[in-house]
């Protein structure tokens, strides 16, 4: 007697997926605001926006995703900490219009569903949204057998947020002779693991396992920093004073990502020794014989968001950076020709 075919035969497990959102339901609820009006399980996520918070309220949209970077998470086995880099890359860019991330939906894809991997994922994006005071307000897991390989997933995220319309930073106000202000990076934060890893694992031949003294830890803990997310301190800032522009240096670098906050003819000239690169920069450089230029291009080299400021504003932008726990640093200026200089 033949048996019978099932969709668990076929490779989708319904009981896993149940079993995942079980595991994964403390999590998310952990990140819940008071605007939220939905519990796990429903088609779609309510939230209701606080329209007495705001006098013109306009939304902004962001989605990303982590990108290479999660094959170093499969290589390490550690799901844990790729969340808050998918959380990270959406939010941050959100924040440079000077929106406040109201709520997070999250999108993993899985070869095959493991719900103890699952959760330790999940759990990573809800600690992301608690550190951007944003809920998870829903998400979709996917499994697709014979579309991604067992062991392997993709994730990618997709942020909401709000700012009063007489708020928005878009860059037109930033003009000749303002300062432009650093916030230190984590490292390569989810940007340019294609070239970070083929220089490290294709030409070194290192191992995640492998200590670097120049680090002070395992490659694989260096590559598996989560993404800084700067949410908090960049609001708490704008709450007290103005910012001209702001830029989240990912893809790009300071060279592509520095001129978008800025109108047609200006640019922007940077004091190099204004900050010390991190070594993975340094390290990644000489091991793969990469020029200044492509690394500037590629990684955020140790700056992961920028903000333009009026120079009369200096004083008490450093100080209420500081008081939030940053480390802000003064990189340049903006000049009258468009570019980066550095």
């Amino acid at each position: 007697m033949a048996v019978a075919d099932t969709y668990k035969k076929a490779g989708v497990d319904i009981d896993a997926g149940n079993e995942a959102v079980r595991l994964m339901g403390g999590a998310v609820r952990s990140t819940f605001r008071p605007e939220v009006l939905s519990d796990i399980g429903g088609f779609g996520g309510l939230f209701a926006l606080d329209l007495h918070k705001y006098k013109e309220p306009v939304l902004v949209s962001g989605a990303d995703g982590v990108g290479t970077k999660l094959k170093v998470a499969f290589m390490a086995d550690k799901h844990d900490t790729v969340g808050q880099d998918a959380v990270a890359m959406c939010v941050n860019d959100i924040l440079v219009q000077g929106a406040e991330p109201l709520f997070f939906l999250d999108y993993l894809a899985v070869g095959r569903l493991e719900p103890e991997k699952v959760a330790e994922i999940v759990g990573g994006v809800a600690a992301g949204c608690r550190l951007a005071g944003c809920a998870l307000l829903g998400g979709e897991t996917a499994e697709m057998p014979g579309f991604y390989r067992d062991g392997e997933y993709d994730l990618a995220g997709f942020a909401v947020g709000v700012v009063d319309r007489q708020k928005i930073i878009n860059g037109r106000r930033s003009q000749v002779g303002d300062l432009v202000i650093g916030l230190p990076s984590t490292g390569l934060h989810s940007n340019g693991f294609s070239l970070a890893r083929k220089i490290f694992f294709e030409g070194a031949g290192w191992s995640l396992d492998r200590y670097i003294p120049e680090l002070g830890k395992t490659l694989g803990e260096e590559l598996l920093t989560p993404t800084k997310i700067y949410v908090r301190p960049v609001l708490n800032l704008l709450a007290k004073t103005a910012v001209r522009g702001m830029a989240h240096i990912t893809g790009g670098g300071l060279l592509e990502n520095v001129p978008r906050c800025l109108p047609p003819g200006l640019g922007v000239s940077l004091e190099r020794q204004a900050w010390t690169i991190p070594p993975v920069f340094a390290l990644l450089q000489r091991l793969g014989d990469v020029s200044e230029d492509e690394m500037f291009r590629t990684f955020n080299m140790g700056i992961g968001f920028v903000l333009v400021i009026a120079k009369d504003a200096l004083e008490i932008v450093m100080t209420l950076l500081r008081e939030a726990g940053e480390a802000p640093l003064l990189l340049g200026e903006v000049v009258p020709k468009e570019g980066v200089r550095l």
